[in-house]
């Protein structure tokens, strides 16, 4: 039977899994700093994007020997940075648990046509970790941004490796404890975790890393776009903040406000607590209602960022029109924006649940879900 629609409402219904929910005190003066109009090669240029990457290692902790450099074309320039840059030098091993760990799949052996041991799992799942060489190169996402998976630490990666690790992190940084010395290249975006702007993404290099660049050249011609190196050395300027391509100031301003509001609320630990907070509220709810479920269901491996849950009502003949159903009734009603599952995942929702959302709003939400599915259900 149908119910009645809840009174109390989220304050703000964005939860789409990125660009995510941008901070909760943001609003356009506090991007009034931003050098517009100055080339970002200019001092005021150079200072603030030098900024950016030093308050990113800050909040992340990430050690002073590891390079931190903005790229463009978000996670994924990123990612590619480094594979076209790194790999071919020994096997490669593509670990591969959703849509864009799968893609990374497809560039390594189809494009750039490298020997690699290629190992998969369904969208819940992640592959046996313990099976993984690391004399060879292993190129993996932290968590799986269309499958609410992630790795649960990094205790499976050995500190005496002879392969490089390049982490795709992209919905990890910022919710979850990486640990830097088991990553040789990791990278995200700002448009994630602490729902800055799109197009930039950052690369992050161990000193391993950085001496596989200086003494390996690919076998393949290299775009300008991806090239770190010259005359065998590596391009230190692109980790002080002289980028490869011209950034978007307004955009790092936009990050540099969000770092900032990230130390406030306690930083790196702060903000696993309030991902882990939000990820709660969704598995008090499930625990209480036996139509739905995580599409993880291991809890070790299941994601504090983007949780993906399914509907496991026995009424429900076609998941994919009944779940499309429930975002569409959530949305019209204003109280959950782009909750629909990945295109190439398994019916269901996928609700954002970073730092930059408020618990309040997840709570809020779980009333209209229970009432959106009863609504659904009663057109059957």
């Amino acid at each position: 039977m149908a119910i009645d629609a809840p009174v109390a409402r989220p304050a703000n219904p964005r939860f789409s899994s990125g660009p995510c929910a941008k901070i909760p005190t943001f609003s356009l003066d506090k991007l009034a700093d931003a050098p517009l109009g100055r080339s970002h090669r200019a001092a005021v240029g150079k200072a603030k994007l030098k900024a950016a990457i030093e308050t990113t290692r800050e909040v992340l902790g990430i050690p002073a020997d590891y390079r931190i450099g903005i790229v463009p074309a978000s996670d994924t320039g990123a990612v590619e940075m480094a594979m076209w840059s790194l790999l071919g030098a020994r096997k490669a091993e593509m670990l591969a648990w959703e849509s864009f760990g799968s893609g990374w799949v497809t560039d390594v052996v189809k494009q750039l046509k490298i020997d690699a041991e290629v190992k998969t799992a369904g969208y819940g799942e992640i592959v046996d970790l313990a099976s993984v060489d690391f004399n060879n190169d292993v190129v993996f996402t932290w968590n799986g941004t269309t499958s609410g998976v992630r790795v649960p630490n990094g205790d499976w990666i050995p500190a005496d490796r002879d392969g490089l690790t390049i982490c795709d992190a992209t919905s990890a940084a910022f919710a979850m404890d990486l640990p830097w010395d088991k990553l040789d290249v990791t990278t995200f975006s700002w448009q994630k975790v602490l729902g800055g702007e799109a197009a930039h993404g950052m690369l992050v290099l161990s000193p391993r890393a950085v001496e596989r660049l200086e003494s390996y050249t690919p076998a393949w011609p290299m775009p300008k776009i991806f090239r770190m190196t010259k005359g065998g050395k590596l391009i230190e300027g692109i980790f002080v903040g002289e980028t490869i391509n011209t950034p978007s100031m307004l955009a790092v301003e936009d990050y540099l406000v969000a770092l900032d509001w990230a130390k406030s609320v306690g930083g790196l630990k702060g903000l696993i607590a309030r991902a882990d907070a939000n990820t709660a509220a969704i598995a008090a709810f499930v625990d209480s209602h036996d139509w739905i479920e995580f599409l993880a269901a291991d809890p070790a491996i299941r994601s504090n960022t983007s949780v993906c849950v399914k509907f496991t009502d026995p009424r429900i003949t076609d998941g994919a029109v009944f779940a499309k159903a429930v975002a569409k009734r959530l949305e019209n009603e204003g109280v959950a924006l782009d909750v629909g599952a990945y295109r190439d995942a398994p019916a269901g929702l996928r609700i954002w649940c970073g730092g930059t959302v408020e618990t309040s709003d997840i709570e809020a939400l779980m009333p209209w879900l229970n009432w959106a599915f009863e609504a659904e259900i009663a057109a059957l």
